[in-house]
C-alpha cells in the first residue's frame, strides 16, 4: 500500500519556502504551507484514525491545497477522502501526442504596435523584455508580423516595402525593428509573416492581389529577402492574405518561387481564416497538400474540423484572443492555450495583439496581452494575459510534445501535459468559469466549473519524478486574485507519482520539472498621462530612426519623413503623404487620406500646420479636429474638417467623406505653393484662417463633442506638412 504523502501550498508572501527538506506526510500530521483563509486542523490523533480509513479505501494520494482568502477552514486530507473528484493519469507508455510549436502575439493586422517605437528608454525596453525575455514575462516563442501593404487592416495602416512597382525600402514602418528586437532577446524565437493588405500597382487596376500571381509572389519574396538582407532575419513562415480569399495556383507559385530562391526552410501557413474551404482543396490537389505545411485557422472555438485532421498537416490557431486584456481577457487566454490542443489538436496559439499600443479609442482598444499606449507618459500596465501565458511559455519550448493523455476535469476545467522527451515534464491546469473566460469570438456555449479534488497520477518515464514546482494564478476579486506566485514544491518521494490538487474556479496551476521560471520585474514606470495639450513636430530630422513621425497615426494612406530638395529652406525637411493610388485594401479604406493625433477627449483646440499641395488643378488638403472615428470605421470619421483645393477653393465638413457642408468659397490658393492653415473650435463654433487671416468664422459646430486632431489629403495624392502645433484643453 502506497502511503499519502502530504504537501499543501499557497502564494501568501509571508510563507517560507522550504526546498531542502521534503514535508511530512499527512498522516503524521506536518504542519503545511496554505493558502491565506485555509487552516489545517488534523492533529496527529485524528491522522493516526484516518490513515487506516485511507488505506481501506486504497488511496494513493498527495493533497495540494490552492484557494483563496475567506474560505472555510477543513480538513484537507478528509476533503480529499470525501469530496468528489476525478482521477487522471498522465504517461508516456504508449508514445506521445503531437509536437508543440509554441505560443506568440501578432504586431500588426494592423498598427497595433505603433506607438511602442516611440517609448523612451529605460521603458521601450522594458515592455519589451515583459513580452520577450524568456523566464521573465510573457515570454513568447513567436512573433508574427505585417507584412506592411499601405492599407487599413484594423486600427491602421502599415507602410509597404513596395509602394511602387520600382520601389523597395527595407526600414519603413516599425515591424522590422521590433522583430530585431525580439530576436535579441530570444535567438530561438519563431517569426512569421501575413500580409493583410497590398500595395495598389499589384492589382492593376482591380482590388486583388492575384491578378499576377508571379508578381504577387515576388513582392513577398522580397521582403523575405530583404529581412535576411538587411536585418539578418530569417523568417521561418509565411502567410497567403489575412482572412481573405486564398488562391490555389498562388499558393503553388509562391512555394515554387520561395524554392527557387533558395528558401526552402520558409513554411507556409494557410489560409488565416476557416479550417474548411483550405482543408478540403488540400485534400483533393496533393500538389496543394505538398506546399503547405500548417493549416492555420482564425477564432476556432477551440475546435478543429474532420477535413483538417486529414491532411495530416500542423493545425495552429494563428490568430486568436483578440479580447479586452482584463482578467477575463486573462481568462479567455487561459481557456484557449489547454484546450485548442485537447479539442482541436492545435499545436500553437497566436494573439492578436501582441501589445495594445494604439490609441485607445481605435477599434479593440486594449485588446493586446499589455498596454502600453503613452509613449508620451512612458506609463505601461503588465495585463494579466501576460502572467497566463507565463504558465505555459516559461516552462515549455516549440518541439517538446503533448502527452497522449490530456483532456478535461470531471468538474470543469482541462489540463495538458508536455515533455521534452529528456525527463522534463509540463502540466498545466485551468479552471476558468464560463463568465470569467469568455473571448470575444465565437460565441461560448455554457459551461458549470466547480471545486473539485484533482488525482493525478504520473506513469511511464514520469513515474519516478522527485519534485514538480508550481505555479498559481488566481483571477477575479483583487482580494482572491494572484498572478504567476511560485508556490512551494510538490514532492512525490513516497507518492508513487500520486498527488491531489483542490481546484477553484478561475484558477490555473502550472507543475514543472523546471526550476528556471520568474515572475521578472521592474520599478513601477511613470504614472499615467493625458497627451500632452500644446504639442508641435517640425519634422527636423535629417537621418529619422522610424519612417513616420511620432504619435501619428495612419488611417488611410502613408505619412512619412521626407527631405524636400527642393526648399532647403524652412521646409526641407517635412512629412508627406506617398501613396498616388488605392491600395488593394483588407478593409474599407477611406477614399480620402488621413493620420490622427492627440487625445480623444479633446474639445476645445487649434490646429495649426504648414501644407502643401503637390496636385494641380484637383489636388487638396485639410487639417481637423473633433475626429471621432478611426481604424475600420475610419470612413465614417465625423468631425470639423477645414479643406483647401489646388482649385482655388475652400470647404469646411462635418465629416472625412465630405457629405457634410458647413461652409464653401473661394481663395487664392494654388498647388506647389506652401500655405498656413489654423482650426479653432471652442465650444459649438469654428473658425478657420488661411495664411494668419481669418478665412471663416463661428460656424456652429454640435457634433462631435470631442476628438482626435488630423491632417490628410483629398485624394490618393501627394501632399506634404510642415510645423504642426495644435493647443488643446478638454
Amino acid at each position: 500500500m502506497v502511503r499519502a504523502a502530504s504537501v499543501a501550498f499557497g502564494p501568501h508572501s509571508k510563507w517560507r519556502r522550504q526546498r531542502q527538506q521534503p514535508p511530512a506526510h499527512l498522516h503524521r500530521g506536518a504542519d503545511r504551507t496554505r493558502l491565506p483563509g485555509r487552516r489545517s486542523h488534523v492533529t496527529d490523533t485524528m491522522a493516526e484514525m484516518l490513515l487506516p480509513a485511507s488505506q481501506q479505501r486504497r488511496v494513493k494520494a498527495m493533497t495540494a491545497a490552492a484557494g483563496s482568502a475567506g474560505r472555510a477552514a477543513v480538513s484537507l486530507l478528509l476533503c480529499a477522502l470525501l469530496a468528489p473528484g476525478g482521477t487522471y493519469v498522465l504517461d508516456d507508455s504508449d508514445g506521445l501526442g503531437r509536437e508543440f510549436d509554441g505560443i506568440g502575439g501578432v504586431s500588426g493586422g494592423g498598427a497595433t504596435s505603433r506607438l511602442l517605437v516611440n517609448y523612451p528608454e529605460p521603458y521601450r525596453s522594458q515592455i519589451l523584455d515583459y513580452l520577450f525575455k524568456p523566464n521573465f514575462g510573457a515570454s513568447l516563442h513567436i512573433l508574427k508580423v505585417e507584412i506592411g501593404g499601405d492599407g487599413q487592416t484594423t486600427d491602421g495602416t502599415e507602410p509597404s516595402h513596395m509602394h511602387y512597382a520600382l520601389d523597395e525600402n527595407y526600414f519603413r514602418g516599425y515591424e522590422w525593428w521590433l522583430m530585431k528586437e525580439a530576436k535579441k532577446r530570444n535567438p530561438n524565437i519563431t517569426l512569421i509573416g501575413l500580409p493583410w493588405s497590398f500595395p495598389g500597382w499589384l492589382g492593376k487596376g482591380f482590388n486583388w492581389p492575384y491578378v499576377n500571381l508571379q508578381l504577387t509572389a515576388y513582392y513577398v519574396v522580397t521582403w523575405i529577402v530583404g529581412a535576411k538582407r538587411y536585418h539578418d532575419l530569417d523568417i521561418d513562415y509565411i502567410g497567403i492574405w489575412n482572412e481573405r480569399s486564398y488562391n490555389v495556383n498562388y499558393i503553388k507559385v509562391l512555394r515554387k518561387m520561395l524554392n527557387y530562391q533558395g528558401l526552402q526552410q520558409v513554411k507556409i501557413i494557410a489560409s488565416d481564416s476557416l479550417w474548411e474551404s483550405i482543408s478540403a482543396s488540400m485534400l483533393l490537389d496533393a500538389e496543394l497538400l505538398k506546399a503547405i505545411d500548417v493549416i492555420g485557422a482564425h477564432y476556432p472555438g477551440t475546435h478543429t474540423v474532420k477535413d483538417a485532421k486529414l491532411t495530416g498537416k500542423k493545425l495552429w490557431s494563428s490568430e486568436d484572443f483578440s479580447t479586452f486584456n482584463s482578467d477575463t481577457g486573462a481568462g479567455c487566454w487561459g481557456r484557449i492555450l489547454n484546450q485548442n490542443y485537447i479539442n482541436g489538436y492545435m499545436t500553437s496559439t497566436i494573439a492578436w495583439n501582441l501589445v495594445a499600443s494604439y490609441y485607445e479609442q481605435l477599434p479593440y482598444g486594449r485588446c493586446g496581452l499589455m498596454t502600453a499606449q503613452e509613449p508620451w507618459s512612458g506609463h505601461y500596465v503588465v495585463e494579466s494575459p501576460v502572467w497566463v501565458s507565463a504558465h505555459t511559455t516559461q516552462f515549455t519550448q516549440p518541439g517538446w510534445y503533448y502527452l497522449k493523455t490530456v483532456g478535461h476535469l470531471e468538474k470543469g476545467g482541462s489540463y495538458v501535459a508536455l515533455t521534452d522527451g529528456l525527463g522534463n515534464l509540463t502540466i498545466i491546469i485551468e479552471t476558468m468559469s464560463h463568465k470569467h473566460s469568455k473571448c470575444i469570438r465565437p460565441f461560448l456555449p455554457y459551461f458549470n466549473v466547480s471545486q473539485q479534488f484533482a488525482t493525478f497520477i504520473l506513469k511511464g518515464s514520469f513515474s519516478e519524478i522527485p519534485e514538480l514546482q508550481v505555479w498559481y494564478t488566481k483571477l477575479g476579486k483583487s482580494s482572491e486574485r494572484f498572478l504567476f506566485k511560485q508556490l512551494d514544491s510538490l514532492w512525490l518521494l513516497d507518492s508513487n507519482g500520486s498527488f491531489t490538487l483542490e481546484l477553484q474556479e478561475d484558477e490555473l496551476f502550472t507543475l514543472t520539472t523546471l526550476t528556471t521560471g520568474r515572475k521578472g520585474s521592474y520599478p513601477p514606470p511613470p504614472k499615467s498621462q493625458p497627451f500632452p495639450s500644446t504639442y508641435k513636430d517640425d519634422f527636423d530630422v535629417d537621418y529619422p530612426f522610424f519612417s513616420e513621425a511620432p504619435n501619428f497615426a495612419d488611417q488611410t494612406g502613408v505619412f512619412e519623413y521626407f527631405t524636400n530638395i527642393e526648399d532647403p529652406g524652412e521646409h526641407r525637411f517635412t512629412l508627406r503623404q506617398v501613396l498616388n493610388q488605392r491600395p488593394i485594401t483588407w478593409a474599407a479604406d477611406a477614399s480620402n487620406t488621413i493620420t490622427i493625433i492627440g487625445d480623444y477627449n479633446w474639445t476645445n483646440l487649434t490646429i495649426k500646420c504648414d501644407v502643401y499641395i503637390e496636385t494641380p488643378d484637383t489636388g487638396g488638403v485639410f487639417i481637423a479636429g473633433r475626429v471621432n472615428k478611426g481604424g475600420i470605421l475610419i470612413r465614417s470619421a465625423r468631425g470639423i474638417f477645414f479643406w483647401i483645393f489646388a482649385n482655388g477653393s475652400y470647404r469646411v465638413t462635418g465629416d472625412l467623406a465630405g457629405w457634410i457642408i458647413y461652409a464653401l468659397g473661394h481663395v487664392e490658393v494654388t498647388a506647389k505653393k506652401w500655405y498656413t492653415l489654423t482650426l479653432t473650435i471652442r465650444g459649438g463654433f469654428a473658425s478657420g484662417m488661411l495664411n494668419d487671416k481669418s478665412l471663416w468664422t463661428d460656424i456652429p459646430v454640435n457634433f462631435p463633442k470631442n476628438g482626435w486632431a488630423a491632417i490628410g489629403t483629398h485624394s490618393f495624392e501627394f501632399a506634404q506638412f510642415d510645423n504642426f502645433h495644435v493647443e488643446a484643453t478638454c
